[in-house]
């Protein structure tokens, strides 16, 4: 048994273009702690427990500590976890919710990452938000689902924060021998560190991250992100936060399922495939999902314009 489930592969009516065009949504906003995230570190956080670890110690700004939480509580395992002081209300609440202990620390995800690695002892396992190839396996079976479907899409698009997702979505296309599919991996203004690491040949940090979407935060991208990205010619997209959230606002009304900005950036992109993604038949939209924005912040956010 594994900690996350089989989402659904749904076509989607709204964003499929009528001259042939099929976008595919693979709706990772279903897991139980509402993100992809579970993949990953449901199978990470099962491979440390049979390693021997007593509890388990995450930073996160958000979607991985919650998901950390979930997996330690279905495992039977105490959990901590360090977020920054951007974080939201929402998503601490729903980090203790599931049982796990809280500690706020520092300006940015760096900060709380530094204090939370320093917390480890040799009993505990910690929890990567996005690096950590256990992760990227985890993740991985997302694609391993949609090969299971008989779907082989043309193009995947997806959201990058830390590039822990586009990691796990490239692993499992390697894995199932279709390394020719391309990527287009999609940014926020702001959170753009992929884009600008790509630009500059090497790999960048932000000096801060301004976007809105917190989730895809990371001042700096994983290495094996970065080189990946570079290897397999991933094709790198940057769209307003403007854009992620009207995004988010008509995915809503699509289909009925509130995701996070940071999901919106990939969903901005796929609502203009026909126009973006002209060349592609077939085009896999990995709807990562994510808990920290409400109905009323994304409404507040469309309204008063960010």
């Amino acid at each position: 048994m594994t900690l996350h489930i089989q989402t659904p592969l749904l076509e989607s009516g709204a964003m499929s273009a009528p001259r042939g065009q099929i976008v595919w949504l693979k709706m990772e906003a279903m897991q139980p702690p509402g993100s992809f995230k579970i993949r990953g570190i449901g199978h990470a956080c099962e491979e440390y427990v049979r390693r021997g670890a007593t509890r388990f110690i995450s930073s996160s700004g958000g979607n991985a500590g919650i998901a950390a939480a979930y997996a330690g509580r279905r495992l039977g395992v105490p959990v901590l976890v360090v977020v920054p002081e951007t974080t939201t209300e929402r998503a601490k609440q729903l980090i203790r919710r599931e049982g796990a202990e809280v500690v706020v620390h520092g300006a940015s995800f760096q900060e709380a990452n530094a204090l939370a690695q320093s917390m480890v002892t040799p009993a505990d396992a910690f929890i990567h938000p996005f690096d950590d190839p256990l992760l990227w396996q985890g993740h991985a079976s997302m694609i391993d689902e949609v090969a299971a479907a008989g779907i082989k899409p043309d193009a995947v698009v997806l959201s990058v924060g830390g590039g822990g997702l586009m990691c796990g979505v490239i692993e499992g296309l390697r894995r199932n021998r279709w390394e020719s599919v391309p990527v287009v991996a999609v940014e926020t203004q702001g959170a753009d560190s992929l884009s600008k690491a790509l630009k500059a040949g090497q790999l960048i940090e932000l000096p801060g991250i301004t976007s809105i979407a917190t989730s895809l935060g990371a001042r700096k991208v994983a290495l094996q992100a970065f080189e990946w990205a570079r290897q397999y010619g991933v094709r790198s997209e940057v769209v307003s936060d403007q854009a992620a959230v009207d995004a988010c606002v008509r995915f809503m009304d699509d289909h009925r399922v509130v995701v996070e900005p940071a999901c919106g950036a990939a969903l901005a992109v796929a609502y203009d495939a026909p126009t973006l993604l002209g060349g592609y038949e077939n085009v896999l939209v990995i709807v990562c999902g994510g808990v920290t924005a409400t109905v009323t912040q994304l409404e507040k956010w469309a309204d008063d314009g960010v």
